[in-house]
């Protein structure tokens, strides 16, 4: 039996779609862009959104429409994808790394208190995995210093903290429409949501160019764009999203009931409804697990085996230590998880997973 890690369903619904933006001949920032915006602002409880050409576009409009500059410092965990810092670098600011909470691998609020200096602007919290950081604590963290929180929720469409949604609870948020994500637009994307009306204006005019008007550019912006076609599938593909996070959550109850017993398997917070971007286990059997999983069948992946601090283009973070961190990055594992996964093929992943430590 072959097990994929993820699964993007493709139906005439979204076939017929694209093909009437084809025929429309409007592919950039038009009606259906417009109309995404408006259902994902719903969605993310705020008033505002903009759409770009990817999640890091989405952080990097934003973090440059907040003002960061050169030396500035902005706090964000060490256990991400590299797309959360290197928005940061490329204005020529300074990522501040801290290690995670050991138990929901999110940023250790502790550690953000230990790092802020005088040249501190903001923290990017990462909802990792699709499980939410502790924003309140976060929130008043940059409240009593004065910093801007601003959420990266590229895995986190649809989940909620203290049943608030995710995208509502900081200056702004930026999601990805990545294939992998949960909400996919079957290519690249990004969105910014926020309830300040005049970021979101600014992320929309250096999105085109830094154009106010047609051939009127006031500020040097880029060509980070969303296309028609994309937004058309997103809107189908929201519609979707509470039915497929329910699903995940119900195959994520299935493996820890069944899997608890042999690896650690994600923890909840009380105040937290994830959605399972991933479902991560860990074990220090995890390079063998993967090995065996991977001749039955079965796909998983490693998120993520490299810290940031510890990627070759952050070399003067190198030797820094960060020892949850570090250990996280060397146990992890992800195994399948998507809301179309059958049953027998769960079945399968943890009869698989248990053969391996009872002969062990």
């Amino acid at each position: 039996m072959k097990v994929s890690l993820s699964n993007i369903e493709i139906n005439n619904e979204i076939k017929k779609v694209v093909l009437s933006v084809l025929d429309s001949k409007k592919f950039i920032l038009g009606e259906h862009t417009k109309k995404f915006e408006e259902n994902f602002a719903k969605l993310s409880g705020v008033k505002y959104a903009a759409c770009v050409n990817s999640g890091t576009a989405a952080l990097f409009l934003t973090l440059k429409s907040l003002g960061i500059k050169k030396n500035d410092e902005v706090i964000l965990p060490s256990l991400s994808y590299v797309a959360t810092s290197t928005p940061v670098s490329m204005l020529n600011a300074k990522p501040k790394f801290v290690d995670v909470n050991e138990k929901n691998y999110t940023i250790d609020v502790d550690a953000i208190e230990k790092n802020i200096t005088k040249k501190t602007k903001g923290i990017i919290p990462v909802h990792l995995y699709g499980h939410p950081a502790n924003m309140d604590k976060i929130k008043k963290i940059a409240k009593e210093n004065s910093l801007f929180v601003l959420e990266d929720a590229a895995q986190a469409h649809g989940a909620k903290y203290n049943n608030k949604p995710i995208g509502s609870l900081g200056n702004a948020a930026c999601f990805s429409f990545y294939p992998s994500k949960n909400l996919t637009v079957c290519g690249d994307g990004g969105i910014v949501v926020s309830n300040n009306s005049d970021l979101i204006k600014k992320i929309k005019i250096l999105r085109d160019h830094g154009r106010t008007e047609k051939y009127v550019h006031n500020v040097l912006g880029y060509n980070l764009r969303f296309n028609e076609i994309q937004a058309a599938i997103g809107n189908i593909m929201l519609k979707k999203l509470p039915s497929s996070n329910a699903s995940r959550r119900k195959i994520a109850k299935y493996y820890d009931q069944e899997l608890y017993s042999k690896v650690i398997t994600p923890y909840i917070e009380k105040w937290a409804t994830p959605v399972y971007l991933m479902y991560t286990i860990r074990t220090k059997k995890r390079d063998e697990l993967q090995k065996f999983l991977k001749n039955r069948g079965i796909s998983t992946g490693i998120h993520y085996p490299i810290p940031i601090h510890k990627q070759p283009v952050y070399k003067e973070f190198n030797k820094i230590k960060m020892p949850i961190t570090e250990e996280i990055a060397d146990t992890t594992l992800s195994i399948p998880m998507h809301p179309n996964l059958p049953n027998n093929q769960q079945k399968y992943v943890i009869k698989n997973i248990n053969e391996f430590f009872e002969n062990r």
